[in-house]
């Protein structure tokens, strides 16, 4: 997940995590595709790159969260 942090815009800034995979999980209430809230998802545009960042780092933190829930799935 932190490949997007170390990219850049044409512009300079902080791209967004957005795959185009844009489904709404109800258990989480995160996007299954890029792991965003619907209110990141909503707000990015407006958000200045520090807390662009910042979702960036939730993110990694989601993801894990993500990885631990599916492996027990598969047990």
């Amino acid at each position: 997940m932190t490949a997007g942090m170390d990219r850049v815009t044409e512009g300079g800034g902080v791209p967004s995590p957005c795959i185009s995979v844009c489904r709404m999980d109800a258990s989480t209430g995160w996007c299954e595709g890029c792991l965003r809230t619907l209110e990141e998802i909503a707000g990015w545009s407006l958000y200045n790159d520090d807390t662009k960042r910042a979702v960036w780092d939730a993110l990694e933190t989601r993801h894990a969260e993500w990885i631990a829930r599916h492996a027990k799935v598969r047990r």
